[in-house]
């Protein structure tokens, strides 16, 4: 576990942003300054002598965001996703990642207009100032932005929705700025690497994903460029075990998670980046590593078998590739700025399909009553950790 101390201003990053930025307007990033842009220094400043913490960077930073929706058809945004965007200066990543709900649909009554107003706001907001930049933007599909539910005939119940997504991420002008390794099926399924690190981006917008598909994930997460790579992480929207209220059950998670993880786990994939339970909790299940990525839009939740309030977060992932570790996360609750520290979170969280540790925690720290109230609710295969 990394312990943080708080320290007051930082080196300032190359970049400058507008004084002011109006919930309507572009947040422009340019690469022409030493000082802090205006309304990230604003930020900073308002919260007081000690600042905002910027941890030590390692070898390759990430900040990663998720959830940025608002209500069906909506095209404003949440302050909080304005603030994460303009205090990108701030953290310096070398790589900002979304684990999904980018726009608000997944809803038949809304026209295509709207869908495509939708994904001009997401532009304006965040893949813009990302472009600006030059910040590379790895991301995965999310139930709200091309659904991959399927009716009973087999076809996709969203597909209008899907395919204007795809044409807007196929755009060139709208290119991400990643190098791809796969991208035929771009956005749902596809890979790139950054840095020594293979990226995998599945289309977990729903809880099953086809067996053509799973057999291109393994073939992917076996090539020279998976290989040769010091650390993989997966990118997908729906995690692999419940851990909110409201999201406890069959098709809020992906389907046959033990068995996803096995497979993961055996072509060496370190972290299972999700989002869609709108709650932050970095944990484990065996060997591989799940960061439940926290909510910048609408709609916090409260874990399963918790008094803890609900609260929006994002997260800084520091990559040491010498540390026997490899990551360090330092996440934000993005109503204070407040480190929210491990110790704060749930030792462990025991949902429908089985139950997840802290990641700083192994099962043997768990006491018997602790193992025993999962294996009561569960199984005792299901609280294996």
């Amino acid at each position: 576990m990394v312990l943080h101390a708080c320290q007051s201003k930082q080196v300032p990053p190359q970049v400058t942003m507008p004084s002011k930025v109006e919930s309507s307007e572009v947040i422009t990033l340019t690469s022409d300054s030493t000082s802090l842009p205006p309304q990230t220094e604003a930020i900073v400043t308002s919260l007081g002598e000690d600042g905002l913490y910027n941890p030590p960077k390692g070898d390759v930073r990430l900040v990663v965001i998720s959830d940025l929706n608002g209500v069906y058809g909506s095209t404003d945004y949440d302050p909080e996703v304005d603030k994460a965007i303009a205090l990108l200066p701030f953290w310096q990543p070398d790589m900002v990642v979304c684990s999904g709900d980018m726009i608000a649909g997944q809803n038949p009554t809304l026209s295509e207009d709207q869908l495509k107003a939708m994904w001009a706001a997401f532009d304006q907001h965040v893949a813009a100032p990302l472009r600006q930049a030059n910040i590379p933007y790895g991301f995965t599909i999310g139930n709200h932005d091309a659904s991959s539910a399927q009716s009973l005939s087999g076809g996709f119940l969203f597909e209008r929705e899907r395919t204007i997504a795809a044409n807007y991420w196929n755009e060139p002008t709208h290119d991400p700025g990643i190098e791809f390794v796969e991208r035929d099926e771009f956005p749902f399924y596809y890979s790139f690497k950054f840095n020594d690190i293979f990226f995998l981006a599945w289309d977990g917008s729903s809880a099953k994903i086809p067996q053509d598909k799973l057999d291109w994930v393994e073939q992917a997460l076996e090539s020279p460029e998976a290989q040769s790579a010091k650390l993989k992480i997966l990118l997908g929207h729906l995690p692999l075990y419940a851990i909110a209220v409201g999201r406890n059950q069959p098709g809020e998670v992906m389907a046959n998670a033990d068995q996803l993880r096995e497979m993961l786990e055996r072509h060496q994939v370190h972290t299972y980046i999700s989002g869609h339970h709108h709650a932050y909790y970095p944990a484990h299940k065996g060997e591989l590593r799940l960061l439940h990525t926290g909510i910048l839009g609408s709609g916090p939740r409260p874990y399963i078998d918790s008094k803890l309030p609900p609260q929006k977060a994002l997260t800084v992932i520091d990559i040491n590739f010498a540390s026997p570790e490899l990551t360090t996360y330092t996440t934000y609750d993005m109503a204070t700025m407040e480190l929210i520290e491990l110790e704060q979170l749930p030792r462990f969280i025991t949902g429908h399909n089985g139950m997840v540790l802290r990641r700083d925690l192994e099962m043997n720290d768990l006491t018997p009553s602790e193992q025993a109230l999962c294996e009561h609710r569960l199984s005792v295969d299901l609280c294996r950790s």
